[in-house]
């Protein structure tokens, strides 16, 4: 990455962080995916009971191998042939593993869901929900936000899963009702009224959609 936009990013992370701070949520900066691993497993724990969403970021640093390897009980949905009880295990887990489809510099967080376990679990359930977010990911304000999850994450999304929707094929949002559409539920976090509750990993890489 550009030496320059690596001091753009640890300087705007300061803001972000101090708007998660105001919110209620817990902000942390990680200058690389080691570090953001390293930070991850201290937050999580060891002995936890972990699960998560479709977080290609927790991924991307390693951190869902560390839990496969780890002293962890790390319930993986790809593994396991009842999807259902799998996601409702979410909502009692000691860590929910997300990322954010983008999030504002002042802190708030937006999500797009399909089924909407993702958004769910967020919202309520599990004891603490850890988000890995790239700085690719902040956006100046709401509106900014949520065009980016509905013109960014949402078509990248739907190539990777190969489904019929509009925005598989233009690249841009159709704001469709199609059966596919993965656009059902919006969640936008601005505040946590449960202290210690939402975690915020800042990485200075360019993760996830």
């Amino acid at each position: 990455m550009n030496e320059n936009i690596v001091k753009r990013n640890d300087l705007l992370s300061q803001k972000v962080i101090k708007g998660l701070n105001s919110r209620n949520m817990e902000g942390y900066y990680a200058a690389n995916s080691e570090e953001a691993l390293k930070l991850a497993l201290e937050i999580i724990g060891e002995g936890s009971t972990v699960t998560m969403g479709g977080c290609m970021s927790a991924r991307e640093i390693g951190l869902v191998d560390a839990l496969k390897e780890g002293n962890y009980n790390f319930i993986d949905r790809d593994e396991i042939e009842d999807k259902r009880a799998a996601m409702l295990a979410a909502y009692d887990a000691d860590v929910y593993l997300s990322s954010a489809n983008a999030m504002t510099e002042d802190g708030i967080l937006v999500n797009i869901d399909g089924n909407a376990n993702r958004v769910s679990a967020i919202a309520q359930g599990p004891k603490k929900v850890l988000f890995i977010v790239g700085m690719n990911k902040v956006c100046d304000d709401v509106d900014g936000a949520m065009k980016r999850a509905r013109n960014v994450a949402a078509p990248i999304n739907a190539q990777r899963f190969d489904i019929a929707t509009p925005c598989r094929k233009t690249g841009s949002c159709g704001d469709c009702k199609t059966p596919d559409t993965i656009c059902c539920q919006f969640l936008i976090t601005r505040y946590s009224k449960h202290p210690g509750r939402i975690h915020v990993i800042l990485v200075n890489e360019d993760l996830g959609f």
